[in-house]
């Protein structure tokens, strides 16, 4: 199979994890293990080429990708060292929302430091993922960033070029900018990264079990929290509106009565340095079962996070890619739906995943 040429917006932590795991799997191709799907339509993991990105961050501008994902205030687990120079130097990406300005009152090793070099205008991403071959363009920017999220769309949709949407920027759900992508002959998959086992995907399979046992769900809540500049970032309250959105919607979504707002609670609460990149999550279910009896579920999860995102954001790639392949255009549906908390229409995820496999036998259109 040819190489998948991917550009990334955003050389953050879900980078690091990416482009690592790209090369875990090159060197392990004989004992593949932590994949939902190993195989996409012939493409595996290491056939994707990162041919292009971009940041705003001093301390990534101008180094080789190789080097960029490893530097501060990138904070994952390092499973993949040997990372060989890619030869793609970082660009300077544009600004606009691109950061909440709080985050550059915190220790160096937690903080933001505005690159000096000058801002990519939009013409200049356009012409460079043309002239790097970029197929598809994942978005990485920091939640809040609506304006920089749409500017690498609108770049996307100029350049011919895929667009993941890993953040809760709604853009291939909402339809005028899903009529753009299929009007221009462009798959796009979106918005924001379900990750593989994470607080979203295991809150849904207990409300799916609650539905399904006949238990009447009365309240629940998701608190996350974490020490990534993620959190840190979200620590600016302005930034959550569309994430608390897209996390609520992806649980509400599946319970087939109307809930009282304040019973349904979900959004990341806190920022704590020392957990690095590791998220914790407290997820509460509270309901009624045989005779209106009242019972509750409650779980922690504990995930390093950035390499759950990439557990999906890695089939999401291979399928926007299959996409390319065989002519279709638009947002596409069974993919967005297994792998994104907001994505064009929500499916239970033991029904994305079927369709998923549709997708890619080629039973299903998108």
């Amino acid at each position: 199979m040819s190489k998948i040429r991917l550009a990334i917006a955003g050389v953050g932590n879900c980078a690091s994890s990416l482009i690592q795991g790209i090369y875990y799997y090159a060197r392990k191709r004989e004992e593949v293990s932590g994949l939902m799907f190993e195989d996409v339509g012939g493409y595996k993991p290491w056939d994707i080429e990162v041919v292009a990105a971009w940041d705003i961050d001093e301390r990534k501008v101008g180094k080789d990708v190789a080097e960029a994902i490893f530097s501060e205030p990138n904070c994952t687990a390092v499973f993949e060292p040997s990372v060989p120079k890619t030869g793609v130097r970082v660009r300077m990406g544009k600004v606009l929302d691109g950061y909440a300005s709080h985050m550059a009152n915190y220790p160096p090793e937690r903080s933001f430091v505005l690159a000096r070099e000058k801002e990519d205008e939009l013409e200049d991403v356009v012409r460079v993922l043309k002239e790097s071959g970029a197929e598809v363009l994942i978005n990485y920017v920091p939640v809040g960033s609506e304006e920089a999220a749409r500017f690498y769309a609108e770049a996307c949709l100029r350049a011919g070029v895929s667009f993941i949407n890993g953040m809760p920027t709604f853009i291939v759900s909402d339809p005028q900018w899903a009529k753009r992508f299929e009007e221009e002959g462009i798959p796009a998959v979106g918005d924001d990264i379900k990750s593989q086992v994470g607080a979203t995907i295991v809150h849904r399979t207990l409300v799916q079990l609650f539905l399904e046992r006949g238990v009447k769900i009365d309240r629940t809540y998701q608190l996350n929290f974490g020490g990534n500049t993620d959190f840190l970032n979200m620590l600016e309250r302005d930034r959550l509106r569309t994430k608390k959105i897209s996390k609520t919607q992806a649980v509400s979504s599946l319970i087939p009565y109307q809930m009282d707002p304040f019973s349904i609670h979900i959004g990341p609460s806190d920022w704590v340095p020392w957990l690095k990149d590791r998220k914790i999550a407290y997820i509460r279910i509270e309901g009624r079962l045989f005779g209106d009896v009242p019972m509750y579920v409650e779980l922690k999860l504990d995930v390093e996070d950035s390499p759950n995102s990439a557990g999906s954001m890695i089939d999401a790639i291979r399928c926007c890619k299959l996409a390319r392949d065989r002519g279709i255009a638009g947002p596409l549906y069974s993919i967005s739906a297994y792998t994104m908390k907001h994505p064009p229409v929500q499916y239970p995820d033991w029904q994305a995943r079927k369709m998923v496999e549709e997708f890619i036998s080629g039973e299903r259109e998108r």
